[in-house]
């Protein structure tokens, strides 16, 4: 399942996915190790899972002078010289923590020799194919730092995918709006049979809800121009939402027909599919427009988008924000469409730093031949770009980026060292009488201490707006301090910032002074204090804090009246946390947060199967747990503390791990043995889940229904995660020494229904019962959607295209087909590629009440934590800090509504649909769940 979202497989014939199954071993390594050497005879082929590697290559051989030429990412495959036993051409080592897949030498050669026809693309040469000519399949197309005009591309052949798109497009206009193609006059010359930009994407929104902006539509449409499916009159390779006359292909002849009556029904038909097809094509498109554009030409929506991209690309997670939006206005698209074209020669002077957008390419060294592929993602030529001493003129823009960002900085030294960084940048602002722009510079933070962080955001902080429009950069620290400085050393910093009087001035200019940074630090106390929320409650110093700063505003109050407002607000909320009950709306829930100091039992287990049960807190360490077991058994000599999934995959505890239980895969159990037991620990009968499924209770349940109360449940886990929980789970629960309980439960909420899909379809003998159960399924979905649970969307449409229940061919082949068309919907909705940007183009549209896909946005917030420092000479990188953040706030954006949406009509089972959606029963074995498969539905002969 895996293996088919691999970039480097996604052409894989899946027998042949299969026996890399069989055949493949798993490879988790640290950074820092290498893979092989440079001249060494090859064991082993290689496909990068997750992560990155340095690729060196020495002219002399010796290690010591070798030179990193690239870098391969996730997705690449490296390794293929096995195949002739010749030496290795490059030394390659892990830049960061990575996953690979390794194949050995004689089990390679023998799926060369049986599938060579579909591994070829991936390897490269010799073995690979290099075909010639213009295939759409080997397109290669770059962003490239380089300022030049771009050049009119020679257009393929259509493809026949977009040849009939544009044609279900042309009958279906002709069919509805037959005036919108017509002869039109434009400064006394006369255009025939042609259609206006404007009237076009006015038509396509009113066709389709997948159509959701203009924007979009304008990129649908450059699908078809790119293509010369559609052309402009005078050839311009922009599509543009203006009065422009375009033409289809169709009409460039001059005997251009009307649709019969077949062709009218056939539009009418796939009208629908066409739509959804070019939606999800039509961004890529519409970003190749942008960026064959002059950067002059650029609009500020315009450079967002490229912007926005940029942000997913790893090669330039390191940038600073900056940094990307510069570079947003000098990238170029370059296309090849004929493979084997060379885009520069080794020795040659670095004019370009290139980024694949689609593609491989191949890097090949004098005498050694190819040493490497690149594929999407990847970059290259920077270390020429960086290093080279002769400069073409064309490099300029780069280096005058980074110029421009060191300028624009403003540090802040003590005693000679750094202590706060700022970024100087132009903030517009216009009035509403003169229309006229008014400029001035605002200031933001780059890095610095966390105490010179705190005071420069205090004072940029403005009173009289809301905090969350003008006080942004000030929410990001409130939201991610824990990660730099705890609540333990940030309590004195705050109380320290409570000004007692001001120094300098008039007496009345010190009461201002004084009164108005009073307001600020007690506006930030209150803040923090409503983001930690219950979590203040786990800490003596925060409470004793508090009590301290509520006495010193009531005293100040006497002498400042203008503090009262908040002295009110400051004390309800200093009420509330001595009662240790919850803030807001959340006492409503149904369900409360679990606290890292609340109680819980469970069993631990021994290797007889005996079990023990003990009463620890949440936040328990293992060796706490052990401590408990002990006392028990009456011995804690060289315990450990074991997760046993239900596969018999077992996982060692650290003694400092924390809350383990919450970590535990579904069917998993906690064990305790000594190391010389771990062999001889088994699974419990019990782990193996049900044995039969749950049809009979379950058909009779409504989708509705289902959705409803999963919805509902879901959103009480949902609710109970604490935005912390997210920053504490990127950076790890050990580094900040808190719990992720909740979430840990959601996410696992995630897998629980995942399985329960599969367990359900693979626990269903009956062909017709099995149907039934899948049309179900997808209708459970499609409610799901329409409630904004994406959550468990995602996770249904993902157990469905799990590998044991798509291979049921017979159960798939009698699905009607108007529920094949939703599922196929579905699963371009899942569509992992260009950065989930269907996912994301889909939500950005919705308002809340939201339950996002919480897996997607960890991965979000993991990509930014490992491809950015967290400290830059021991100053906090408050860019990153800033970029997490925003995650996070999407987050809060999700849960800004509560949720209540209109439950269905109250049916008999009510109660049992409740019971039901609470307490899934789930095979969590992924084996199993196969051989249950193949039981139902034995491999075809």
């Amino acid at each position: 399942a895996r293996l088919k979202n691999v970039k480097a497989f996604e052409r894989f014939h899946p027998s042949l996915l299969q026996q890399i199954c069989l055949c493949g071993f798993y490879e988790c390594l640290e950074k820092g190790i290498t893979i092989f050497r440079q001249g060494d005879i090859g064991t082993c082929w290689y496909a990068v899972l997750s992560g990155s590697l340095d690729v060196k290559v020495s002219e002399t051989s010796s290690y010591q002078d070798a030179v990193t030429i690239c870098t391969l990412g996730t997705g690449t495959a490296f390794g293929e010289s096995i195949l002739d036993n010749t030496p290795r051409h490059a030394t390659i080592i892990t830049r960061e923590f990575s996953e690979l897949l390794r194949i050995e030498q004689r089990e390679f050669r023998s799926l060369w020799e049986k599938y060579h026809h579909c591994m070829a693309g991936l390897l490269a040469p010799p073995y690979g194919v290099m075909e010639s000519g213009c295939n759409a399949d080997r397109l290669v197309d770059f962003c490239y730092s380089k300022f030049e005009s771009p050049v009119k591309l020679l257009v393929c052949v259509p493809s026949e995918k977009i040849l009939r798109a544009g044609q279900i497009l042309r009958n279906a206009i002709l069919s509805r709006a037959p005036h919108m193609i017509r002869d039109r006059k434009y400064h006394l010359k006369t255009y025939r049979r042609c259609c206006v930009g404007t009237e076009l994407v006015d038509w396509q929104l009113q066709q389709s809800s997948c159509v959701h902006s203009r924007v979009q539509a304008v990129g649908m449409w450059q699908v078809l121009l790119e293509e010369g499916v559609l052309n402009h009159v005078d050839q311009e390779l922009s599509f543009q939402d203006k009065y422009l006359f375009y033409r289809f292909l169709d009409d460039e002849q001059e005997d251009a027909s009307f649709p019969t009556e077949d062709e009218r029904r056939e539009s009418q038909e796939e009208l629908q599919d066409t739509l959804l097809l070019l939606s999800q094509i039509g961004p890529d498109a519409h970003l190749r427009m942008i960026l064959r554009k002059p950067p002059s030409e650029r609009t500020a929506d315009d450079l967002e988008i490229i912007y926005e991209e940029l942000l997913h690309i790893k090669a330039l997670s390191h940038l600073s924000t900056t940094v990307k939006r510069e570079l947003a206005g000098v990238l170029i698209f370059e296309s090849h469409a004929k493979a084997g074209t060379v885009l520069f020669n080794q020795g040659e002077e670095g004019t370009s730093w290139y980024i694949i957008l689609k593609g491989s390419v191949n890097v090949v060294i004098y005498g050694k031949g190819v040493v490497c592929t690149l594929h999407e993602g990847d970059d290259f030529g920077k270390l020429a770009l960086v290093n080279d001493a002769p400069r073409a003129a064309s490099i300029e823009d780069f280096n005058r980026i980074l110029r421009d960002v060191e300028a624009n900085t403003v540090r802040l030294k003590e005693h000679g060292q750094d202590v706060l960084v700022l970024e100087k940048s132009l903030s517009s602002s216009r009035t509403s009488v003169q229309g006229s722009s008014s400029s001035h510079y605002k200031y933001n933070v780059m890095s610095g201490t966390p105490e010179k962080i705190l005071e420069h955001l205090l004072e940029m902080m403005r009173l009289d707006s809301q905090f969350t429009e003008s006080d942004s950069a000030l929410d990001d620290f409130v939201l991610m301090h824990c990660v730099f400085i705890p609540n333990t050393q940030l309590c004195p910093v705050l109380m320290s910032q409570y000004p007692f009087s001001a120094s300098q001035g008039s007496e009345q200019e010190k009461l201002d002074y004084t009164l108005n940074n009073k307001r600020r630090v007690i506006r930030l106390v209150m803040h923090w204090a409503a983001v930690n929320g219950d979590h203040l409650q786990e800490e003596d110093v925060s409470g004793l804090f508090l009590e301290e700063f509520f006495m010193a505003v009531s005293n100040d109050a006497k002498a400042f009246p203008a503090l009262r407002d908040q002295l009110t607000e400051l004390e309800r909320i200093h009420k509330v946390l001595l009662r240790h009950f919850s803030v807001g709306e959340e006492k409503l829930q149904k369900r409360q947060p679990i606290r890292s100091n609340d109680e819980i039992l469970f069993k631990v287990y021994c290797c007889d199967h005996t079990y023990t049960t003990i009463r620890v807190p949440v936040a328990a360490s293992v060796r706490e747990v052990i401590g408990a077991v002990a006392d028990k058994l009456g011995s804690a000599e060289d315990l450990l503390l074991v997760g046993l999934s239900s596969a018999g995959e077992k996982t060692i505890f650290k003694p400092s791990d924390m809350s383990v239980f919450s970590t535990l895969s579904i069917n998993g159990r906690l064990f305790v043995c000594r190391r010389d037991q771990l062999d001889s620990l088994t699974t419990l009968p019990e782990q193996e889940g049900p044995s039969t499924g749950s049809l009979a209770s379950f058909e009779l349940m409504s989708s509705k229904d289902v959705a409803y109360h999963m919805t509902s449940y879901d959103w009480e886990l949902f609710h109970c995660v604490h935005e912390l929980e997210l920053i504490y789970h990127t950076f790890g629960r050990q580094y900040v020494k808190k719990t992720t309980v909740n979430l840990d439960l959601f996410l696992r909420r995630f897998n629980e229904i995942q399985f329960w899909v599969i367990t359900e379809m693979c626990l269903c003998p009956q062909l017709s019962k099995r149907v039934q159960l899948l049309k179900k399924f997808i209708k459970i979905a499609a409610h799901c959607k329409e409630y904004r649970n994406l959550n468990a969307f995602f996770a249904i449409i993902m157990g469905l295209s799990n590998p044991a229940v798509c291979r049921l061919s017979q159960t798939w082949e009698k699905l009607p087909s108007k529920f094949k068309k939703f599922y196929v919907e579905f699963e371009n909705l899942m569509d992992p590629s260009r950065n989930h940007r269907a996912y994301r183009l889909t939500v950005a549209k919705l308002e809340p009440p939201i339950i996002p896909f919480m897996p997607l946005l960890i991965k979000d917030m993991t990509f930014t934590h490992e491809g950015n420092k967290t400290f830059i000479d021991s100053l906090v990188n408050f860019e990153k800090m800033r970029m997490i953040a925003n995650t996070v706030k999407i987050v809060r954006y999700c849960r800004s509504q509560r949720f209540s949406p209109e439950s269905p009509l109250p049916s008999k089972n009510h109660p049992d649909v409740w019971t039901y959606i609470r307490q899934l029963n789930v095979i969590d074995n992924q084996r199993m769940l196969t051989q249950l498969s193949h039981g139902l539905e034995p491999r075809r002969s």
